[in-house]
């Protein structure tokens, strides 16, 4: 087995938090990340906490990566205009590389130049700061991650684990994603975006929150819930029960029911000998053509395509 070379690039200013999670994260997906470490120009780095690191490598090792992830630095330390050796290290990327950033690491890639016609996300705090500085790059600050091509970006701090669970579950499945989820002891899946975080943090389950009836909607996807449903197992009005599922969660209630449905069918595609049709009835859709609709729209490929390819990538 070929491992994809990864190399995290730590920049001055760099969180130690976010510099650990590729070799984490990726470090526990079975060998197929090597994952290594640079700095623009081999040197030590001051982190944003009472310590300097120092990398075995210097940007060399960026000729050589297949993914590069950047890393969150201190808001404070983010350049207007980068330093001439960054500048340099991140021009050694090759053209089909994949890049991640993560948190401020968006405000990198966008004065490379490397985010100019993607879409991006950085943590909700910096949004207004990152659109007067990169007004020409569409941003969404509710999502934990935006993947748009080759280029990844993510939100704040421990949106990366979510980004790197992202990665494998893109390139090895949902399998291998979600035993690098209990290894690591996080959730495989977040359901939700960014946006609950913003004004209140999520409410612990009980009468007056929505996370009981989320819960209930996982256990009966197959069946046609409606918004109704949810309010009246929640015992809210449909207004109000609106209103909190998007303060918790960050999504509409119909959106996050679909964005469960396509988790919970890829999962039965890569696991399982069942019809597109079987799928699609026990996970909610009313059609095996409303499952590759909406799977097409969340990864753009068939049913049948990413049953071959995940089942070949087990084998």
């Amino acid at each position: 087995m070929k491992s994809e070379r990864v190399v995290v690039l730590a920049l001055d200013g760099v969180y130690p938090f976010e510099l650990g999670m590729p070799s984490r994260i990726l470090g526990a997906a079975d060998g197929h990340y090597d994952v290594v470490t640079c700095t623009v120009d081999g040197r030590p780095v001051r982190t944003s906490a009472d310590f300097t690191v120092t990398a075995d490598n210097g940007p060399e090792v960026l000729d050589t990566a297949d993914t590069v992830v950047v890393t969150a630095i201190d808001p404070a330390r983010l350049p207007l205009e980068l330093p001439e050796a960054t500048r340099a290290a991140l021009a050694r990327i090759r053209p089909d590389a994949r890049i991640v950033s993560i948190c401020t690491g968006a405000f990198v890639l966008a004065a490379a130049g490397l985010l100019d016609g993607h879409r991006a996300t950085t943590h909700w705090q910096l949004a207004d700061r990152f659109r007067r500085r990169y007004p020409h790059i569409p941003l969404d600050p509710d999502v934990l991650f935006v993947a748009d091509g080759r280029v990844l970006t993510s939100a704040g701090a421990a949106s990366g684990v979510d980004v790197l669970l992202h990665v494998i579950r893109e390139d090895h499945g949902t399998r291998l994603a979600n035993a690098v989820a209990r290894r690591c002891v996080v959730p495989p899946f977040r359901d939700g975006g960014q946006a609950q975080y913003i004004e209140q943090p999520v409410p612990e389950s009980g009468a007056n929150g929505t996370s009981a009836t989320r819960a209930w909607a996982l256990e009966h996807l197959d069946e046609p819930l409606s918004l109704a449903d949810l309010a009246a197992h929640a015992r809210m009005s449909l207004r109000t029960f609106a209103r909190r599922f998007h303060d918790e969660v960050g999504l509409s209630p119909g959106r996050w029911l679909i964005q469960q449905r396509v988790a919970r069918a890829r999962h039965l595609l890569e696991t399982s000998d069942l019809t597109v049709d079987q799928i699609a009835g026990a996970v909610g859709f009313a059609t095996g053509a409303s499952l590759r609709q909406h799977l097409h729209a969340t990864i753009g490929v068939s049913p049948q395509t990413y049953r071959r390819t995940f089942r070949a990538a087990a084998r």
